[in-house]
């Protein structure tokens, strides 16, 4: 009896804490976003001129027709109000009308992070399971040829410049005309069917999706890699090879699980980095995703498209982070048994 209490004591003691830990990143994230959507605000209010000047290229407009436009912009309100405005019409999902496009950014920019995650996605995904498996196999040779061989690859890989290997992919397959450099569709293309249509998406995805895949793996190699050799440093992988557990289970049932925490941070960083449009590449592939909508927002000073744009990357890195912290919880043990006070 004294047993079976004790044990539902415990179990609602993790409960317990479980419950604050998720609440209390809940209200953090909320208000993250809260702070995000004011400084989205303030600063492109810093920028110079208004938007009655770049909306009229600096076209000379009569006092009455000012007064007509500012009022329809709300900029004849006072900044308290404009915030207050600017937030409501934020968590309505109204952020305004494009300049360039006159459409509303809101429909811009969802067509534009579909493009963006069918880039970024498979790439995110073939990053991550070449990654662990080379960080794996690094780490459990290390300081042979092979994990030399690997961790160079990783670092110089890593280490290129997205743009740079992206026009170099692109000189070296321009000439054979076999695979498209540029844009999502062939321009001026009837397509029969679905099957068409996705084919040529897909040959105009290869180049992106080969380029993106290849700066990113090296980075997950090398935390994988790192991260094993610090658990094989660890108490029990020594126990467990002293009673003379195989060495691969070793590695795959008490090394890689260990090992895999720090991968979940970094899933969570590149992910917000995804929806951030990876601005490099799909500038050099002319991929039509939200990175390439910045890209030619800024050369059109198209501020309610950039301004739109900026938040929801920003709110997008907070939500990856927030379910890194979930996937913590339930990867490490330790959390759900911490004491909060």
């Amino acid at each position: 009896m004294l047993i079976s209490v004790t044990r539902g004591t415990r179990k609602s003691d993790i409960m317990r804490s479980s419950t604050i830990y998720i609440i209390r990143r809940i209200v953090f994230a909320i208000a993250v976003i809260f702070a995000i959507i004011i400084f989205n605000f303030i600063i492109f209010r810093l920028l110079p001129g208004n938007p009655i000047d770049v909306l009229y290229g600096g076209k000379i407009l009569t006092p009455q027709q000012m007064k007509m436009l500012y009022q329809q912009f709300g900029l004849n309100q006072p900044m308290w109000l404009q915030i207050l405005i600017y937030i409501k019409n934020t968590l309505t999902g109204n952020l305004g009308i494009s300049y360039t496009y006159s459409l509303p950014v809101s429909s811009i920019l969802f067509n534009a992070i579909i493009n963006s995650l069918i880039l970024g996605t498979p790439a995110l995904i073939f990053a991550i399971l070449i990654g662990m498996w080379t960080g794996k196999i690094a780490g459990w040779k290390r300081n042979s040829q092979i994990d030399n061989v690997v961790t160079n690859i990783s670092m110089i890989l890593w280490s290129i410049p997205a743009y740079w290997l992206g026009t170099l992919l692109i000189l070296l397959v321009m000439k054979t005309g076999i695979i498209p450099v540029s844009g999502m569709f062939t321009i001026g293309t009837i397509y029969p069917n679905f099957i068409s249509e996705l084919f040529d998406v897909l040959k105009h995805l290869f180049l992106p999706l080969i380029t993106l895949t290849l700066v990113t793996f090296g980075s997950y190699t090398l935390i994988m890699r790192n991260s094993l050799l610090d658990v094989f440093d660890e108490d029990y992988i020594l126990t467990a090879r002293a009673k003379g557990v195989p060495e691969k289970v070793v590695l795959n049932k008490h090394a890689v699980p260990n090992a895999r925490l720090p991968i979940v941070s970094m899933i969570a960083i590149h992910f917000g980095y995804l929806v951030g449009g990876l601005v490099l590449i799909e500038t050099v592939f002319s991929w039509p995703g939200i990175g390439y909508t910045i890209y030619q927002a800024i050369l059109n000073r198209d501020y309610p498209l950039l301004q739109g744009a900026f938040l929801i990357i920003a709110i997008s890195v907070v939500l990856a982070n927030f379910v890194a912290d979930l996937i913590y919880l339930y990867l490490d043990p330790r959390i759900k048994y911490e004491k909060f006070k």
